[in-house]
């Protein structure tokens, strides 16, 4: 079973995932030293300010982006998402099919692994169908980018092996266990 820590929370049987937030460093960096010129006298001071101005505006609205709700729980009862867009318990019934999969390359970005969701024809009729499941090529939606959260696609495709069982597909080729490598243990 999953150690409970600041990754991938188990609280009974739910695993809760947890976003990212190194990305918080440039953005701050650039309302930090817009904020600053915006202060600073001398030459050229329309400028500076204009310019500072932009940065913290930009900044901001990649701050705020950043800082959103989300929440990623997958438990007994199904998947509990909030994130733009989304903001509901999934119940296992409504799932048809889940898979974590990696999209093909597009233009060099690297595809990291997503994880992908086919609900029950008739239940989640508001979520768009913006990607196909890597198996059959049925119409799925993305429920999660993985490079988003801090836990390891292998801890979430264990948790969702355990709670998903015969509806989830690990389309990565990695086998899902409950423990993380020895090095990313940690005692509670």
């Amino acid at each position: 079973m999953m150690r409970a820590d600041d990754r991938g929370v188990e609280r009974g049987y739910d695993v809760e995932l947890h976003r990212t937030r190194g990305a918080l460093v440039l953005p701050l960096v650039c309302v930090l030293s817009g904020g600053v010129l915006l202060t600073l006298p001398g030459e050229h001071a329309l400028l500076r300010r204009l310019v500072a101005g932009g940065a913290v505006l930009l900044g901001g609205s990649v701050l705020a982006g950043l800082l959103r709700p989300f929440r990623f729980v997958i438990g007994v009862d199904g998947l509990t998402v909030r994130r733009p867009g989304l903001r509901r318990t999934i119940a296992w019934t409504e799932v048809e099919a889940l898979a974590l999969a990696r999209p093909s390359v597009r233009e060099g970005l690297p595809a990291t692994p997503r994880l992908l969701l086919v609900p029950v024809p008739g239940t989640l009729a508001g979520l768009p169908a913006d990607a196909r499941h890597p198996v059959d090529g049925r119409a799925a939606v993305e429920l999660l980018d993985l490079a988003r959260v801090r836990e390891e696609p292998a801890e979430v495709a264990a948790a969702l092996t355990r709670h998903a069982g015969e509806r989830f597909v690990d389309a990565l080729g990695g086998a899902p266990n409950d423990e993380r490598p020895a090095d990313r243990r940690r005692d509670p």
